[in-house]
């Protein structure tokens, strides 16, 4: 599918929903999404977003988000579909007819979604719509397509009025951040509770972007001696694992100087480090070299391998006074279980 030109803009075609993932996906794949792109495009065709865009776009962008969690062909062609029985005139029987299950079951369970009153502020309630949010999706994956519909609406809510960005922010906090992060999806969920940090607490948002941007130089310095020294004294030791700068992402920075009463200079690991290797044996022999070479400090040594979070959560969790005496927090974990801490069930 080349990329489709309209009156106003070029829509972006199936190489660029695939992005880097076009290896997974075979020739019966693309064909399936070719007739889903059509589809939809005719369907939404002279539907226009706030923003001015052709309303399609933003399924086209529904669909890159899935292939970027690496999601089986059937909920692409979901996504470029999702809104179709919610906003055009296309009936669920003439959706079932050109596209069966799973791909329409997948879109009416979004439509489900989508349906749902979210305004009530009693907490218990809020749970109780979590829940019916999953006991709604037969299939997990009208969840993982309603959260990337949340994220792109979310990247785009700068086009709606402020009081309609202030309640959908809100139910997005409330609602489908802490939903990603039950269903293990920590990419999404930190994307989500930045997005509507903008929203929610511009002024404290602005605040802790330019303090971040003020440090960065000299941290990502402090993040390169540490990489260093530490694959140095590992590969002593006979081990080669990939070693990565972690940024803590602004809303986790915010709640923790709320929660815990502190100063931005008092917040010590806004750049962590993450060591992924090969097997749980050698995360537990890293562990093991890095408070060889860093003092640990006492009481921040957490292992999530043997006792998983409630999501599926593993790693190693350990705080060493590192490189120039400072603070770092430092997570070990299996190329598995880093795929699966990013994107959780998505996986």
């Amino acid at each position: 599918m080349e990329p489709i030109t309209t009156a106003e803009q070029t829509l972006p075609g199936l190489s660029y929903i695939f992005g880097e993932q076009r290896e997974r996906y075979t020739a019966a794949d693309v064909e399936l999404l070719q007739r889903a792109y059509e589809f939809g495009y005719k369907a939404h065709e002279g539907q226009k977003r706030r923003s001015g865009d052709p309303y399609f776009l933003h399924c086209v962008e529904v669909a890159r988000l899935l292939a970027e969690s690496r999601l089986d062909s059937p909920t692409l062609a979901a996504g470029l579909l999702h809104d179709v029985l919610e906003d055009t005139e296309i009936p669920l029987e003439e959706l079932a007819e050109r596209f069966p299950a799973p791909i329409s079951m997948l879109v009416e369970g979004v439509t489900k979604i989508s349906s749902l009153d979210f305004r009530s502020s009693r907490e218990h309630y809020v749970e109780n719509l979590r829940k019916m949010i999953l006991a709604t999706a037969q299939d997990v994956r009208v969840v993982l397509i309603k959260l990337c519909d949340r994220v792109h609406n979310m990247r785009t809510l700068r086009h709606l009025p402020p009081e309609k960005q202030t309640q959908i922010a809100r139910d997005t906090l409330r609602i489908y951040a802490p939903l990603a992060n039950r269903l293990g999806m920590t990419r999404v969920k930190s994307e989500l509770e930045d997005l509507t940090m903008r929203y929610l607490y511009p002024r404290d948002y602005r605040r802790i972007a330019e303090l971040v941007a003020e440090k960065r130089a000299h941290r990502e310095e402090k993040v390169r001696q540490s990489i260093e020294a530490l694959k140095d004294h590992l590969s002593g030791q006979g081990f080669a694992p990939e070693i990565l700068g972690r940024p803590k992402h602004f809303y986790s920075i915010f709640q923790k100087m709320k929660q815990q009463n502190l100063d931005f200079e008092q917040i010590f690991d806004l750049t962590a480090l993450r060591v992924i290797t090969n097997s749980t044996h050698e995360c537990y022999d890293i562990v093991g070299q890095i408070h060889a070479l860093w003092k640990p400090v006492p009481g921040k040594f957490k292992d999530y391998i043997a006792l998983p979070k409630a999501n599926g959560y593993q790693s190693l969790h350990t705080t060493v006074i590192g490189v120039g005496g400072k603070v770092t927090e430092i997570q070990i974990r299996t190329w598995d279980m880093h795929r699966h801490a990013e994107e959780g069930i998505a996986e």
